[in-house]
């Protein structure tokens, strides 16, 4: 866990943040700034910055199939996953997450 790290503290529940999702591994919840209808964060409960510092497979094997289950279980069959890498890219919070937006 990172102290200053946003979802590090979601993760730990330090603000009660209701979890659509959550396995030993993963979170799933709503992004508090949504730009779809449906616009989730999975993130993974190990701190890793970015998509460039993973290299546990299992892990990234695990946040795939975690898209696939939470979007199951709540019924969405059509959607689209972001992954930002680097501040370039669009990344705002330095810990891994995949967007899942939806209509």
């Amino acid at each position: 866990m990172a102290e200053d790290c946003i979802f590090c503290k979601i993760i730990n529940g330090d603000f009660n943040t209701e979890f659509v999702y959550e396995t030993d591994k993963l979170v799933v919840f709503k992004d508090i700034n949504p730009k779809a209808p449906i616009h989730l964060l999975l993130v993974p409960k190990m701190h890793v910055e970015s998509l460039n510092e993973l290299d546990d497979k299992e892990l990234l094997g695990d946040l795939m199939m975690g898209v696939k289950e939470v979007t199951k279980k709540i019924g969405l069959k059509s959607y689209r996953t972001q992954i930002n890498t680097g501040k370039e890219a669009g990344q705002e919070v330095f810990h891994l997450h995949i967007h899942i937006l939806g209509k």
